[in-house]
């Protein structure tokens, strides 16, 4: 994907900050990322902390390729972050359904420009008490199986000891590190072509978070758990940091 000059200069400047940033706060282990296509691709990581977009976008651009999310539209409103957001060719995703498909054409443009295009399956933070990826939602899916591009799973691990999820602070010692893997492309290939149905697409998002998972489960050294915790079961909303009984859960015991 060429870039324009403005792009790569805020890239540049954003990284410049950032990168020594994370370098001070975290050790680092990348595995796998020889596995990533030259051409556009999906990258699906697991969600367990605000600051998880820095860890994988530090690994990604370490690794010479421009991470774009979708990312919240109400992001884009913030001062200095919705400027860096915008030049960088980030992807807003509103909540209505005419804006998710707006958003799903600015994210096939970036892959049809071999682009990357990096997707959190899960919405949002995970759900499960024990951190482990939860259940997804189709979009991910959808844009894959309407474009054709790869899907790249990823799992990451230790994050969440630098800034538990839903914290109010960073604990900075001990010094925390952060092992990231890229799994392999996730098999879509008998779905694609045919009509996307809600079976087709919840069966191509399944793949998508199971792949996820046993990324994760290598990197913790584990078993996951046989079915991925769905927060409609337990009565946790999707959306917020109130997600259960009126309040955050206080997993910062850092698991």
């Amino acid at each position: 994907m060429k870039e324009s000059r403005g792009t790569r200069a805020v890239f540049a400047a954003t990284a410049g900050i950032v990168r020594p940033l994370m370098n001070l706060m975290i050790g680092r282990t990348w595995v796998g990322f020889e596995k990533l296509p030259a051409g556009g691709f999906i990258l699906c990581p697991n969600h367990v902390t605000e600051i998880d977009p820095l860890v994988v976008g530090h690994a990604v651009y370490s690794n010479k390729r421009y991470p774009r999310y979708l990312a919240k539209e109400s992001l884009f409103k913030v001062p200095v972050l919705g400027f860096v957001l915008t030049k960088t060719g980030q992807v807003p995703v509103a909540r209505t359904s005419a804006g998710a498909s707006q958003s799903l054409l600015a994210a096939r443009k970036v892959l049809d420009a071999n682009g990357v295009i990096i997707i959190y399956a899960e919405g949002t933070l995970t759900r499960d008490p024990d951190l482990w990826p939860m259940r997804g939602h189709t979009g991910a899916a959808r844009l894959a199986l309407q474009t054709g591009a790869p899907v790249i799973p990823m799992g990451h691990w230790g994050a969440q000891e630098l800034f538990p999820r839903y914290a109010k602070g960073i604990k900075l010692f001990p010094r925390k590190r952060v092992t990231v893997v890229v799994g392999d492309p996730v098999d879509l290939d008998d779905l694609r072509g045919i009509p996307l149905t809600r079976t087709v697409l919840v069966e191509a998002t399944e793949r998508i978070m199971r792949a996820i998972t046993a990324d994760v489960a290598l990197l913790r050294g584990e078993p996951a758990p046989e079915v991925l915790w769905d927060p409609s079961e337990h009565g946790q909303s999707s959306k917020g940091r109130n997600f259960e009984n009126g309040s955050p859960s206080n997993e910062s015991k850092d698991k």
